[in-house]
């Protein structure tokens, strides 16, 4: 067994909102094309469509007084108490995220000071030792997060760090855009610290690329396609674009990280991929096997909830892990020795996939 120090996830904690937001909510919102038309097709027919292709059939919203950094923080308690970890250890406090805190009001995003130093506050950290700063990485922000604690931790430069996913990306959708149903709000946290010398658990390997040369606005601020707002910018998504670069890339980049680890496809139990369209996801995985020339995928391998939480970007992969380890998705456990991939798919565009052993 190697004698190195390997990084730990020794808690997870999450924050999901009480306001379910169905799909029926959608049936009086005023659709628009791109050019500002009105839809041939009833607003029935265009969520009955959304549904089949996404797979969403309910999302969560933020209560309005709720912000990113404060259901960051409830999620952060919840992992710190998992872990048991004195949170005057940590030595850093990672918040991914790509809007900062929304004000519901008035749709403008805050984000001074970082919501990291947001989140120490909240949680009553005073030891100056314990860096706080925030990640901007569109949705693989916290698999990013996860990637920059372990080298911090196998460098010997820390021992302990808290990585946080959290978003209310509800708030800066266009309500006139079909692809506004596709978003949601919540929070993910992970406590990740050294292993003991000679663990064979904790992360093995990871890969990560970005590409900007045509794909950097595949994800980008604009305005309304309504006349309604006059300088408001709302995430705009250039879909089909997003869905080619994905099943094209991501299924190559997590067989790297699988290979990096010394594994073989079969090694690994769950995939736990980032949130963004059921049938999309579903793409990856079945080109991820194909790379494998594997026909057969096994059942229950790649954990969903997208169908009642929507995509919540930053906070998909640590809310779907968190939800895996206690037990709360039926069917979906795990057990130590197990093999599993965190990997995610967003706006930039980044890919990146962390191999783990529980």
């Amino acid at each position: 067994m190697e004698n190195r120090i390997r990084t730990v996830i020794t808690g997870t904690g999450s924050y999901i909102p009480d306001n379910i937001v169905t799909n029926e909510d959608f049936l009086e919102n005023h659709f628009l094309q791109k050019n500002g038309e009105p839809f041939e097709k009833s607003n029935r027919e265009i969520i009955e469509k959304f549904q089949q292709i996404t797979g969403i059939k309910e999302r969560r919203y933020a209560d309005d007084d709720m912000m990113a950094s404060d259901m960051g923080a409830i999620a952060a308690r919840r992992a710190l108490d998992a872990s048991s970890l004195d949170p005057e250890e940590l030595d850093y406090i990672i918040v991914a995220h790509n809007f900062g805190d929304i004000l519901h009001y008035n749709r403008r995003s805050d984000m001074v000071p970082a919501l990291a130093s947001r989140v120490k506050n909240s949680l009553g950290i005073r030891n100056p030792k314990c860096v706080a700063y925030d990640l901007p990485f569109g949705c693989p922000g916290w698999v990013q997060g996860i990637i920059q604690a372990n080298y911090y931790i196998r460098s010997g430069d820390a021992a302990s760090a808290l990585v946080i996913g959290s978003e209310t990306l509800s708030r800066i959708c266009d309500p006139h855009d079909r692809d506004s149903m596709i978003y949601s709000d919540g929070a993910g946290a992970a406590v990740l610290e050294a292993g003991e010398p000679g663990s064979s658990s904790g992360i093995l390997a990871h890969a990560s690329r970005s590409d900007t040369v045509t794909e950097a606005f595949y994800l980008e601020m604009k305005e309304s396609f309504s006349d309604d707002y006059d300088d408001t910018l709302f995430m705009k998504m250039e879909g089909r674009k997003l869905y080619q670069y994905a099943i094209t890339y991501v299924p190559g980049l997590v067989k790297e990280s699988i290979e990096d680890a010394g594994l073989e496809l079969g090694d690994i139990r769950k995939v736990l991929i980032h949130q963004a369209n059921e049938k999309l996801d579903e793409a990856i995985l079945k080109r991820l096997f194909k790379l494998y020339d594997v026909n057969e995928i096994p059942e229950g391998i790649m954990p969903m909830t997208i169908n009642w939480l929507g995509n919540s970007s930053v906070a998909t992969v640590p809310t779907l892990l968190d939800l895996v380890l206690r037990n709360k998705i039926d069917r979906q456990t795990l057990h130590p020795g197990d093999h599993i991939v965190l990997a995610s798919v967003g706006a930039g565009m980044h890919i990146n996939s962390v191999v783990y052993r529980v």
